[in-house]
């Protein structure tokens, strides 16, 4: 599959009054990457999964991987999951100088384009280019951000390095199709919100920025001799009011605000991609494609659905123990719990209050900093016992009924099977299947 056509295709579709658009899977959670690949093989599409600045980078990220190492780990799923790699699009989402916006700006932006030639030669296919915050030495504007023409420069100077390197990366794979790009930030920065300090209600893009980040960064890629590449720029990121927090969701809400960024968008070869689009509702999610979104990202609410299988599932552990059906409790809930109260690191700059309401958060937060821990050791091992004592015992109905019941009765009509893993992926799959709703070209409704 060429991604460059299917793209422009997409974006054709949308230009002439199609409903089209794609979901991206912002996750490096294997659970998650499969069931992904299960549902685009079951509705023949491709499968955007995507890493950011932060997880994945030339240091390894938090996730100890290098893009080189992220795409091998994808393909190995895709090839256990007999997923052509034909039809998995890797994208590397704020690329740009955020990890290392402490540092002066000269050594932020080196490694900002060490970073995105490490993406290119790995062969990711869509680059997000975010150069929108303050580095170490810069001066606010007024606005208490980098000055708007600072942030054109430094995309255009990213994109020219993504676009020399590669030149290199095709003389060792000729045939490639080059990266399309995606522009603009959104807020918040690359990780999520802060609990304390998220508004209201998130701050709709105003049509003015809207437009003053197109214009500048094609003036800038002109600069640069980019021509052709601004060709491949088919996105710009932009808030259009949906966010959620530790406990509440933002639904997308129709206004004259988001009518005035759909009208703009007409008279642009672009789509909209919005950021945080997790826990919205389905009609809220079709309708954001509707009006100009093309890319819809989601990740923490893939994970959050990743725990909620592993606590059921832990549940019925300990009544299978009881029963002496088994005879090893994993303890997943109480070791992924005390691993994150002795590492918090990935958390205490996102939840407050007083100890009992940390631990409510820890658990049950919708921005899931549990992501985050799964790959520690001790999890890892625990998880890897609770999925060993399913694999050897039946898991009874009645337990199935009682701590999953839509799983029992997709079971009972004959749609699910009771393994581990399959209850597991269902509770992703069911995620996913209000993002087919929403990118679909026909509405449809899913049956339990």
């Amino acid at each position: 599959m060429n991604h460059l056509d299917y793209f422009r295709d997409m974006i054709s579709v949308k230009k002439a009054g199609g409903h089209t658009g794609i979901y991206s899977i912002c996750s490096s959670n294997k659970f998650v990457i499969a069931a992904a690949m299960s549902v685009a093989k079951r509705n023949c599409h491709p499968v955007l999964i995507e890493s950011t600045c932060n997880q994945v980078n030339q240091f390894g990220g938090y996730s100890n991987m290098r893009p080189v190492d992220f795409r091998n780990m994808v393909r190995s799923i895709a090839e256990t999951e007999w997923f052509s790699n034909e039809m998995v699009i890797l994208g590397g989402d704020h690329l740009g100088p955020n990890p290392w916006k402490t540092e002066s700006s000269e050594s932020a932006m080196e490694k900002s384009y060490d970073l995105v030639r490490e993406y290119v030669k790995a062969g990711y296919k869509k680059i997000h280019i975010d150069a929108s915050m303050l580095l170490g030495d810069d001066l606010p504007n007024g606005r208490g951000a980098p000055d708007p023409r600072m942030i054109a420069f430094r995309t255009a100077h990213i994109c020219k390095t993504a676009e020399k390197e590669f030149l290199e990366y095709r003389l060792e794979n000729p045939g490639e199709s080059p990266p399309i790009y995606v522009i603009g930030t959104e807020v918040p920065v690359p990780g999520g919100i802060n609990s304390e300090n998220i508004e209201l209600s998130p701050a709709i893009t105003k049509v003015s920025d809207f437009k003053e980040t197109v214009e500048l960064c094609r003036e800038y890629f002109r600069k640069f001799e980019l021509e052709e590449a601004w060709e491949r720029v088919v996105a710009v990121v932009v808030q259009p009011g949906v966010e959620f927090s530790n406990e509440d969701v933002f639904e997308y809400v129709r206004d004259e605000r988001n009518a005035a960024l759909k009208e703009e968008m007409r008279y642009h070869n672009l789509v909209f991609e919005t950021h945080s689009t997790d826990y919205q509702h389905r009609k809220s999610l079709r309708e954001l494609v509707e009006d100009g979104s093309g890319f819809l990202k989601v990740g923490p609410a893939l994970t959050f659905a990743f725990r909620e299988a592993v606590m059921a599932l832990h549940l019925i552990e300990k009544d299978l123990c009881d029963l002496r059906r088994i005879g090893e409790d994993s303890r997943i809930s109480e070791v992924l719990e005390k691993t994150m109260m002795d590492n918090d690191m990935y958390w205490k700059d996102y939840y407050s209050g007083n100890e009992y309401e940390k631990r409510y958060f820890l658990k049950y937060g919708l921005s899931d900093r549990c992501r985050y821990y799964w790959n520690f050791s001790q999890v890892k091992n625990s998880l890897d016992v609770l999925l060993r004592n399913f694999n050897d015992c039946d898991i009874p109905l009645p337990l199935i009924s009682q701590y999953m019941p839509i799983q029992y009765q997709r079971i009972r009509n004959g749609k699910l099977n009771p393994s581990c893993d399959e209850l597991i992926r269902d509770y992703i799959c069911r995620i996913m299947e209000d993002y087919e709703y929403a990118i679909s070209k026909d509405e449809f409704e899913c049956e339990i």
